[in-house]
Formats: C-alpha cells, structure tokens, sequence
C-alpha cells in the first residue's frame, strides 16, 4: 500500500513514504521527496514497487498529482473475478465507465511493466489489479482518496451481494451515465466538503501526522 502526491511547482518530483515505516509512523517531515525519472529502490529509501507504479502513473497523466495504491481485501476479490466491478450500488456507478484493469504479472519491480500500466489505466480514475489490488488517481490526495473510499465501499457490498445467491439487479446503462453526470455536479459543489472534515476527524484521533 503506498500514496503518492506529485510535488507543486516541481512536476517531475513526488511525495511518498519512507519503505522502513509503518502508516501510523508516518508524518509531513519524514515523507521522501523522490525524481520520477531516476530508477529508485529500497537503497533510496522507497519501496521498488511503488515507486515503478507510482512513477509510472506521474509520469504519464499530467492531470493526475495524487495516486492510491491499497490491497483491501474487497478489492483484491473484486479484482481476481471475470467480471471485475459491477453497478450495482451508487457507489459502484459513481464509477461507472471510470474503472480500468491491469492484468497480473507479478511484483511490479520492472521497469518494463510501466508501459502496461499507463496503458491500462489511460484516463481512467480507477484501475483493479488483477489478482493484486487497486489504484486511484486525482487532481488532489482529496479525489484519489473519495475514488478508494467508493471503489472499496462499492467492492466490499458486491462480494456480500455475490455471497446472497440472489438475483441480481443491474441499473440501465441510461440510468448509469445520468447518474455520472448527476454525481460530478454533485462533486464540484457539495462534496467538497467531505475531504476538510475527514481531517477534522482525523485530527481528533492523532495529529501528529502534520508535524
């Protein structure tokens, strides 16, 4: 699991957490500035992985500053069936036509992978891994943060739906591209909201990650 947040006034650089510490160890100071155009690994103080992943994605889609990487269980299933994401909750057509996938072929620690990568994903916001995990991008650590939180939520109440046998109900295609539309308003205004107070309520648990 690893977050990434492209630099302001430095497109070529990025934010991302050292490979030795855990997330609860993580603050403001000790994040790692990294060049997207170097071939970094652990020896650097980044995990070789992410940093193929992450440069891979920066590097490519100049409209993306924030990208999300997270092995949630719901996701990994959701990912490793045929099928891949379906809509079938609001959530799930929130992200509707916006969710790409990336066939598995093995750690992403090759270099050569990051062509697949940005191919797969084009100018998707979401991309399942097959077998793996997933990805989300933003303009902001807001957006690629509100894409995880549907696409897990969304993940998450498939698989209970799956697990029912029951006959499943599948909104229109029609129905699925208004509420797209209905939803980026919705975004663009109300739902901006949603990222300050998450930080208030994170600041109640621990702020120490601001230091």
């Amino acid at each position: 699991n690893h977050v990434s947040a492209r630099v302001p006034g430095e497109p070529n650089y990025f934010l991302i957490k050292a490979h030795a510490l855990l997330w609860d160890e993580v603050t403001a100071s000790n994040l790692v500035k990294v060049n997207m155009n170097e071939e970094l690994d652990e020896t650097s103080l980044v995990n070789r992985p992410g940093f193929v992943l992450h440069s891979a994605i920066l590097r490519s889609r100049q409209d993306v500053n924030a990208v999300l990487h997270i092995h949630e269980d719901a996701c990994i299933a959701i990912s490793s069936t045929k099928e891949g994401l379906l809509p079938l909750t609001q959530d799930a057509v929130f992200l509707y036509g916006q969710v790409a996938y990336h066939d598995y072929a093995g750690i992403t620690e090759n270099a050569g992978e990051r062509a697949a990568i940005t191919n797969n994903l084009g100018d998707k916001t979401a991309m399942l891994m097959r077998n793996h995990g997933s990805v989300t991008v933003g303009e902001s650590t807001q957006e690629a943060y509100s894409w995880t939180q549907r696409l897990v939520k969304a993940c998450q109440i498939q698989l209970q739906l799956m697990a029912s046998g029951a006959e499943l109900v599948v909104p229109s295609e029609e129905v699925c591209q208004h509420v797209v539309s209905q939803f980026m308003e919705h975004n663009k205004g109300r739902g901006l909201d949603d990222w300050p107070a998450a930080l208030r309520q994170l600041d109640r648990i621990d702020n120490t990650y601001r230091h």
